[in-house]
């Protein structure tokens, strides 16, 4: 821990942006596992990557901690495990529990930002001045979607996947269910990302419209920003499905079955007819999904978040529980560029389960909540880190032969 910071100052509420986190790993709130340090790539604008630790355990089935440690549900559940520190094939369906290599330990309360100002004491812990606690959110990155592969972080004693509570010191492990290909997984790759958030502070539908008034958030298909009045708002901003477009124009991508193994560590390699059959726009603008497919589309819209916000793109509930969108929920401050660059769309990750369903050009398929940045992160997606998807249209995970 350094000698010269002690502790941690949160004058507004919101999700912390990369110069704050940075400051946590320092203080030891974030760590990682001896061996291997955080890395300063990991982080991005509003988020840090997780990293797949060095041993992965097939176990019979996924599962909540509740009122155990994640490793005592592991050895109740257990078929075997074995060494990813070179390289190993997880297979499809199969459910699989890997350590990460990164550690929390969340301030359990917090000090009043007034009582910094007479606190004169020295003590040997970390100290957070704030109006509320650090708690955490974790999401799958892009490329984890995009591949089909389901993953979900567990906590000891946790209740809820993804979410991690105020004052959580210990472990962090990740579910993870290859769904359409085998996949070469290795120590040290990332999947996942962790987020850290002060207060809930979602936007409301008033501050959306009132953001989207003065800079805009979502934009047509020729990059003019939608007025106003036909911006669809319900707890979120909706966006939907583009499936319109010439005879010779593709509109998604289906997983085919049966494939080779996918290696994470070979990036723009694989040929993408190897995996997925192309779907091209039909003069009906509507499409059938067959019953458990896994497909990849474009959202219709065009979006992006301005620097001093985070996204986060929420499932569309259907009510029926037939159709499942999104997995990998994170969208970084700066996606999609400035006003001038129109922003870029949305890829959707599609699975119809137990039924053939329907789904029809512009039809609603996910909603985007955003919340306020603590800060102004000091670097946003596509300008200093390298960003796979800037800009993008319809496009497949960074694995395929494809122009970035």
């Amino acid at each position: 821990m350094s000698k010269t910071i002690s502790d941690v100052s949160l004058r507004t509420k919101g999700i912390l942006p990369v110069q704050k986190l940075k400051i946590l790993t320092e203080l030891g709130i974030i760590t990682g596992k001896e061996g291997y340090p955080v890395e300063g790539n990991q982080f991005q604008p509003n988020s840090i990557d997780l990293r797949l630790g060095e041993v992965a355990h097939r176990v019979r089935s996924s599962f909540l901690p509740e009122n155990e440690t994640v490793q005592q549900k592991i050895e109740k559940l257990h078929q075997y495990s074995f060494s990813i520190k070179d390289g190993a094939v997880l297979e499809p369906n199969c459910v699989y529990i890997i350590p990460l290599l990164e550690e929390l330990k969340l301030p359990a309360s917090h000090h009043p930002l007034q009582k910094k100002l007479f606190n004169g004491s020295k003590e040997t812990e970390v100290r957070l001045f704030s109006e509320e606690n650090l708690t955490a959110r974790a999401n799958p990155k892009s490329t984890t979607g995009r591949l089909d592969i389901f993953t979900r972080v567990i906590t000891d004693y946790s209740h809820r996947f993804e979410e991690i509570e105020q004052g959580y010191h210990g472990k962090l492990y990740l579910e993870v269910v290859p769904k359409s290909f085998p996949i070469k997984v290795r120590t040290g790759q990332r999947l996942n990302q962790l987020r850290l958030r002060h207060g809930n502070m979602v936007l409301s539908d008033q501050d959306i419209l009132r953001t989207h008034g003065s800079d805009p958030l979502l934009f047509n298909e020729n990059g003019e920003p939608l007025p106003m009045d036909e911006l669809n708002v319900n707890n979120g901003l909706f966006m939907s499905v583009h499936l319109h477009g010439g005879k010779e124009h593709i509109i998604g991508y289906k997983a085919k079955k049966h494939r080779d193994l996918i290696d994470l560590d070979k990036i723009n390699y694989y040929e993408i007819s190897d995996f997925w059959e192309p779907i091209f726009a039909a003069s009906n603008d509507h499409l059938i999904l067959e019953p458990e497919a896994f497909y990849i589309f474009a959202s219709k819209e065009r979006c992006r978040i301005p620097s001093h916000l985070a996204a986060e793109m929420i499932a569309y509930d259907t009510g029926s529980g037939e159709l499942r969108t999104h997995y990998a929920g994170f969208f970084d401050s700066g996606f999609g560029g400035t006003v001038e660059d129109k922003g870029a769309r949305a890829v959707l990750e599609v699975r119809s389960h137990d039924v053939p369903f329907l789904i029809e050009n512009g039809q609603t398929f996910c909603s985007m909540k955003f919340e306020p940045n603590t800060e102004i992160p000091d670097f946003t997606y596509g300008s200093e880190i390298k960003s796979n998807y800037q800009g993008q249209g319809l496009k497949l995970g960074k694995h395929f032969k494809q122009d970035f």
